[in-house]
Formats: C-alpha cells, sequence, structure tokens
C-alpha cells in the first residue's frame, strides 16, 4: 500500500482539506486548514484538485517515511526540507522515491506549514470533509509516531503540473520581508458598539502581541485591556472565521479555522478574508495590528 509513514508528528501535526461547508446551521464547525491559501498552493504545486488533504505542520514541523514514489511540496510556514538528508525546495514540488524519510524542519517564519503529496491523504472523510477539528473531535485525530496515512490515486499530466507550479509559487505569502507589527484588515463587527467610537479607536490605534494560549480556534491577543462600552452580556450568537470577540477580560480573541458555530461575546470587529492567511501563519509573540 502506498502511504506516508509518521516518524515524528512535532508538536500538532493534522489532516487538513478546506473544511465542512454548509452544516454550521446543524452546530457542525467547518475546520479545515488554517491558512487555506497555503494549502491550495502546495496542492496545486503537486497536481492535487484543492480540495484533496494535506498535512498541516504546527511550529515543529514532521517527518515522513513514503510507501512508494510520489512527489511532495511543501508551503505555509517557511521551514527547511530534506529528503533522504539532502536539501529539497521549499515552495516547489520535489520527488521521493519509496521508502525515503522526509523532514519538514521547524517554522522560521510563520506557525503552519502545509505538506502535500501527489494524491492527497487519503483517510475516511467524516460528513464530507477529511479535515481534523480540534474543538469538536470531528475527523481524523492529530497524527501520532506510528500511523501510516493512504495517499489517493493521481495521475496529473506534466505540463499541467509544472503550469500549477508557477500560479501556485505566485500565491505563496512571503513572510519574512515583514518589518513591525503585521497588519490585518478589519471591518466593524455586529457588535463594534460594545467597544464605541472611543474604544473602536484604541483598538485600531495599539499593537497587539500573540499570546502563547492561541491554537487553531482562536489567536488570543495580549496587551493592555480595552474597556467595554456597555454592561452585561448577549445571548450566543453565530460566529464566523476572523470574528474578534471580547470577553469581559478586555483583551480580543481573534476565530481561526476551528472555532465554534455558536459565541455570547461581543463580536466588535471582523477580519477581513484577505487578511486570514496571515492571521494563521501568526505565531506566538508576533505583533500584530488591527487596521480598519
Amino acid at each position: 500500500m502506498s502511504g506516508l509513514e509518521i516518524l515524528d508528528a512535532g508538536a500538532l501535526v493534522t489532516v487538513q482539506d478546506r473544511g465542512r461547508v454548509g452544516a454550521a446551521h446543524l452546530g457542525v464547525p467547518r475546520a479545515g486548514a488554517a491558512d487555506l491559501a497555503a494549502h491550495d498552493a502546495a496542492n496545486a504545486l503537486v497536481g492535487n484538485d484543492p480540495s484533496a488533504a494535506t498535512l498541516e505542520a504546527t511550529m515543529l514541523g514532521v517527518r515522513v517515511r513514503a510507501r512508494g514514489a510520489t512527489v511532495l511540496a511543501v508551503t505555509g510556514a517557511r521551514c527547511e526540507v530534506f529528503v533522504g538528508g539532502v536539501r529539497a525546495p521549499w515552495g516547489a514540488p520535489f520527488r521521493v522515491g519509496r521508502g525515503q524519510v522526509v523532514e519538514v524542519g521547524a517554522a522560521v517564519a510563520g506557525a503552519r506549514a502545509y505538506v502535500a503529496v501527489r494524491g492527497g491523504i487519503d483517510v475516511a472523510p467524516v460528513l464530507g470533509s477529511r479535515s481534523a477539528d480540534t474543538l469538536s473531535g470531528l475527523g481524523p485525530a492529530p497524527v501520532r509516531a506510528g500511523d501510516v496515512l493512504p495517499v489517493g490515486e493521481a495521475h496529473p499530466r506534466d505540463d499541467e503540473l509544472f503550469r500549477a507550479t508557477r500560479g501556485a509559487a505566485a500565491a505563496a505569502p512571503s513572510l519574512e520581508q515583514e518589518r513591525g507589527a503585521a497588519a490585518l484588515s478589519v471591518v466593524p463587527g455586529p457588535r463594534w458598539e460594545w467597544l464605541g467610537a472611543r474604544g473602536w479607536a484604541t483598538l485600531l490605534a495599539r499593537e497587539w502581541t500573540v499570546s502563547v494560549y492561541s491554537n487553531r480556534v482562536g489567536v488570543r491577543l495580549a496587551g493592555e485591556s480595552l474597556a467595554r462600552a456597555r454592561a452585561g452580556e448577549i445571548p450566543s450568537e453565530g460566529m464566523v472565521r476572523g470574528a474578534v470577540q471580547l470577553p469581559p477580560s478586555g483583551l480580543p480573541v481573534i476565530f481561526l479555522a476551528d472555532h465554534p458555530t455558536t459565541g455570547g461575546y461581543p463580536v466588535v470587529a471582523i477580519v477581513r478574508e484577505g487578511s486570514h492567511s496571515r492571521l494563521a501563519q501568526a505565531r506566538p509573540g508576533d505583533t500584530l495590528r488591527l487596521v480598519g
């Protein structure tokens, strides 16, 4: 059987695709790759459809052994890549022989690397998706050393693969070029009045630090607390990726891929879709600015 044998699962490695779409009204979160652009780019590099499942490796990378000859690609967080101890390219497809070990190193810029294999990770789908949801427990469990992940069949033509490579390389984020705080584009949320005009201005004026307590559910921001302009609480209401909640602590939380479908804290802002990838690559200690 062709597949990828997990030798070292690092800090957190999960199987991800584009998520469970259209079931939020049933209480089923979307989940999926935290950085969808990097996930799509990795799939394009190996000639897969964007819906194919990849490995999402958080911070410390992953090490695998190929059980058959195949093609892999790594995108997302910048990291070193080796095949059989020999350096391989980041952000470009590379061939792997049967039995060869692929090492995706620790992230040096960004937080999440995406490993695509031609044919995709072919674990059993749950409610239409192969994504692991760390909040609800739906989908495959986080991978562990000793797991063998099946790989699907794929036979793309070489010219299609090369065209996909050029398009994906242009879409890959350039994390190293940033200087200072990373800017996330936001719009006022449905409960922005819980901040008021002065609080909204303060939210945008400050630089926020990514907390060590951040995860796939959300990015917690550390800094000086914001004062609410209103007292009390609200009933639970629907949540979306990028929602900026303001809990009683006054320290914002920005929802990521594994966010719940509902929540009871006021959503004072929404991170625009164009900033979702940068948010997903924020690592503890990074500085962020919210830009309206």
